[in-house]
């Protein structure tokens, strides 16, 4: 076989320099290497023909002794000094070690593509007046895992209300998005500053879901529900907030686990928002879950509610349920079952659908079809399907993922249904 010297490459732009293979060239070792690299430290030749200056403008021209021949085999961004000189050694980094938990302000956070569109006018989670924190929660490891740390961020909103007096919301985000993308697509800092508000952001760690998605179908076992219900609690515990007014909202993915937690974790809230989820029943399989989401259930959603919950323990769960008219991803109909469901689960209907007590409305107004279950007059259940929406957050910010300017506010609507809501505590 032929000895193929290569040549180290020189500082002309675009492209690395090349070798050429001769029939009767044999250089080798450090002097060959030398001669190469003492040939690409001339300068460029000045002269080119008219039918070469096109290649020249991709690869520099060389010496006239090392032009080009037809026997040539160019190889370009070769490295040289990989083959002669003795590469440095590996410095082994150290794994980060988990650090405290510690307050960020606006004015110090670091600079990202997202919060440089904030200065720009932008409303995010980095430019809120409040303290913006980021850390995790250890919680009891699933099965088959060894440890069970569960990343989330907390707005405390810059209010001289005391910690003891103050609501939270628990935002769940959907698929391909953080804490800090959902907190600046709903603009829920904004609205906890001015209401009054905690807003508490788990997220889904990649090594769980390659895009984020929280896992509210198949194996319960592997499912985040226990971790994020362990979270909650330890963060009411920590920071003293009023355990009758904790909520719960969810988009999509999120959406579904969140519906899982209010069927099987009410005492933690007081009233639940569903934005464009999946109907609850934990379907078995991805394939399983694909069909529900493109489909609804194809089983009565009143035979799943009562396989899945004991309808006759359950001490209800409010909820106001937000669906896109035109979501391609997950149905509407899963709208639709889903206040089938949680009206079954406020004993609002019996097991064939019937209205047992109070009354239904169904309406539409301002572009928003209503479907309202009450009990004595007070809203308990309600249904809004936002005409000419997709698969997005209702009124959102349009620059962030999965969030739509189309619809109504859905952030303030979710806590317009909230805050008279409370969960009173077993005595």
């Amino acid at each position: 076989m032929k000895r193929v010297s290569p040549t180290a490459p020189s500082s002309a732009p675009r492209s690395g320099l090349c070798f050429s293979r001769s029939m009767h060239a044999k250089p080798h070792g450090a002097r060959a290497a030398a001669n190469v690299l003492r040939s690409a430290a001339e300068p460029r030749c000045g002269v080119q023909r008219a039918d070469t200056a096109a290649k020249c403008n991709r690869t520099p021209c060389l010496p006239s002794d090392m032009r080009r021949k037809k026997s040539s085999i160019w190889l370009p961004y070769f490295d040289l000094l990989s083959l002669t000189l003795r590469a440095r050694p590996r410095q082994k980094v150290a794994k980060p070690k988990p650090s405290v938990t510690r307050p960020t302000s606006a004015a110090k956070t670091r600079s990202t593509k997202r919060t440089r569109a904030a200065h720009a006018g932008r409303t995010s989670a980095d430019n809120a007046r409040g303290t913006w924190l980021r850390s995790f929660h250890s919680a009891r490891p699933a099965a088959g895992r060894l440890i069970n740390h569960l990343a989330y961020a907390l707005y405390l909103p810059a209010v001289p209300a005391a910690a003891a007096s103050m609501p939270a919301v628990v935002m769940l985000h959907g698929c391909k998005q953080t804490a800090e993308s959902f907190a600046t697509g709903t603009r829920i800092c904004d609205l906890a500053q001015r209401a009054g508000f905690a807003v508490l952001l788990p997220e889904q760690a990649k090594t769980s879901h390659s895009h984020r998605c929280w896992n509210w179908h198949g194996d319960s076992s592997q499912s985040e529900a226990p971790a994020v219900a362990s979270l909650v609690d330890a963060i009411v515990r920590q920071y003293g907030f009023d355990r009758e007014r904790i909520y719960l909202a969810g988009l999509s993915a999120g959406a579904g686990l969140a519906a899982g937690l209010a069927m099987r974790h009410p005492e933690l809230f007081a009233a639940v928002g569903l934005h464009s989820g999946p109907v609850f029943g934990a379907p078995s399989s991805t394939l399983a879950a694909m069909s529900l989401m493109r489909g609804g259930s194809r089983e009565d959603p009143l035979r799943v509610i009562e396989n899945c919950v004991d309808v006759s323990d359950h001490p209800g769960m409010p909820a106001l349920i937000v669906h896109g008219e035109h979501d391609t991803v997950v149905a509407k109909q899963n709208a639709m079952q889903l206040g089938l469901e949680f009206a079954r689960i406020n004993r609002l209907i019996d097991g064939q659908g019937t209205l047992h007590v109070g009354e239904q409305h169904v309406y539409s107004r301002k572009g928003v079809d209503y479907t309202d279950y009450l009990k004595s007059g007070r809203l308990v259940v309600r249904v809004c399907i936002v005409h000419g929406l997709r698969h997005a957050w209702s009124g959102g910010d349009p620059r962030e993922a999965f969030h739509s300017a189309t619809g109504p506010d859905a952030t303030a609507m979710f806590w317009h249904f909230f805050r008279p809501r409370r969960r009173k505590r077993a005595q």
